[in-house]
């Protein structure tokens, strides 16, 4: 079953029914998150595209960005690639390369935009142990939506909100607007949150650590 087609009862949704009550203009079809498992256990291979091409997490093979992480501790380089099936679906690698140490993600895009996060080598992957694909990006987010970004018990269990759609931000890579920022927590490290700024055409320009620590993560080049 399409991980959208079953509901997924969330705080933005239940606000945004009980704001439709009583008389006024009829309601818009359900957007964001409103009908997405999340996380989800079984996705249907039927219900993924081959590229991932949200604006907010582009991911097209080949591309590149370099980031600069805090406190002196040195480049970050990012790149794509063609990744394994895993559940039955076709992902996309995100290989994040620091000190000659690379990190592997696996990603995959729906039919409707919404990415989704299956996994990292060699730690988690959906289909195994009861790992479930957590969503990394929404089609279409909006203010107050809340999700899992990725699931196995014990091993990943972090989740977003989107807390603002308009912020700006003048970073080494250049000035940006109307940025998405996520505020990203994991029940594993309560006491850690933070910022993800997203630009759209460039995906992740920078984060910031809130509480629990001081590390930054800034975007130089893309």
């Amino acid at each position: 079953m399409h991980p959208g087609r079953r509901l997924t009862v969330l705080a933005a949704a239940v606000a945004l029914l009980l704001a439709g009550c009583g008389a006024g203009p009829e309601l818009s079809p359900p957007t964001g998150v409103d009908e997405l498992q999340i996380p989800t256990e079984s996705p249907d291979p039927r219900d993924f595209v081959g590229a991932v091409d949200n604006p907010w997490f582009p991911l097209e093979p080949g591309r590149t960005w370099e980031y600069d992480v805090s406190g002196g501790a040195g480049a970050l380089t990012v790149s794509v690639e063609a990744g394994p099936e895993v559940a039955g679906v076709a992902t996309t690698a995100r290989v994040a390369e620091r000190d000659g140490t690379a990190t592997v993600d696996w990603f995959a895009q729906d039919e409707d935009g919404n990415v989704w996060w299956f996994g990292r080598e060699d730690v988690w992957q959906v289909g195994e142990g009861g790992a479930q694909a957590g969503l990394a990006m929404a089609a279409e987010p909006r203010v107050g939506d809340g999700y899992r970004t990725g699931y196995d018990v014990g091993v990943v269990e972090d989740q977003a909100e989107v807390v603002s759609l308009e912020e700006t931000l003048q970073i080494e890579a250049g000035s940006f607007s109307d940025l998405l920022v996520t505020e990203d927590t994991t029940t594993l490290d309560p006491g850690v949150v933070e910022h993800r700024y997203f630009a759209s055409g460039v995906g992740l320009v920078y984060v910031e650590t809130v509480s629990g620590g001081t590390e930054s993560l800034e975007l130089v080049s893309y």
